[in-house]
């Protein structure tokens, strides 16, 4: 089947994996070898002087974290420079505009690739981890479905917001408010109940913590902080309001 026959989304996502097969040595670092380097430094290297964590070794309670960082990470770069430059510089959108793909198809599209490509780096750390002994459950292979939901809940309000800007000096404060605190402070590499109780709700707030929540609960086999339920639920209200938003910006943008 051609690119020509495909669904307008699947035309989209086709596009999207060609500009990839193309550029894929620029992201080796940042979604492959980044992630493993930071498992020897931090997991093994400082998981010396830790200890255990919650009862675990702190190797095994920090990998979740990177993993799921790992995808919030791609995700929100992803969603930036990308979506501005499609519509600024390349134009991308504009030119999909003139054919059958429409505004939905180009938000789909665009977060399906986003899907796919941080999940290559999720299964390529998951083989990693295993020869390190990180993974304590079967559950552990349903943190990939963990991480796309995360990706999605992430990447959807990002491209919504890009796709309103005008000016890439924004994301500078997306980088520095938004990714960096919830890498930080979202229960990665240690327990959210040990910052102040007045800061522990900006935590919750950030879908990175309930992405990190349920990968714990899947690598180590144990129940999550909240009910299942609530988990998903939160990062799939941002997932489906931020698609929302994000095709309401393409459309108006398209429009001018």
């Amino acid at each position: 089947m051609t690119a020509g026959t495909l669904h307008p989304t699947l035309a989209v996502l086709n596009r999207q994996l060609t500009l990839y097969r193309r550029l894929w040595q620029a992201s080796i670092f940042s979604s492959f070898v980044l992630p493993v380097l930071f498992l020897i430094s931090i997991g093994i290297g400082v998981g010396r002087y830790v200890g255990s964590v919650e009862g675990v070794d702190y190797l095994s309670w920090i990998v979740p974290g990177v993993l799921a960082s790992t995808a919030f990470q791609i995700a929100l770069g992803e969603s930036t420079y990308a979506v501005l430059g499609d519509f600024k510089w390349v134009r991308a959108y504009h030119a999909m505009r003139a054919t059958p793909v429409r505004p939905v198809d180009m938000v789909c599209g665009h977060l399906l690739y986003l899907v796919l490509r941080a999940e290559a780096a999720v299964l390529a750390f998951l083989v990693v981890v295993v020869f390190f002994g990180g993974l304590h459950s079967p559950w552990s292979l349903a943190t990939p479905v963990v991480c796309g939901l995360l990706i999605a809940a992430t990447a959807a309000p990002v491209t919504a917001f890009a796709a309103r800007i005008d000016h890439d000096s924004y994301f500078s404060l997306l980088f520095r408010l938004v990714m960096i605190p919830s890498t930080l402070f979202a229960g990665v590499f240690f327990p959210v109940e040990q910052l102040p109780a007045v800061v522990r709700p900006l935590a919750y707030a950030s879908p990175m913590w309930h992405g990190v929540e349920m990968c714990r609960a899947a690598t180590l086999g144990r129940a999550t902080a909240w009910p299942l339920a609530m988990h998903v639920g939160y990062l799939l209200v941002w997932a489906v309001g931020g698609a929302a938003l994000a095709v309401l910006a393409f459309r108006r943008r398209l429009e001018d």
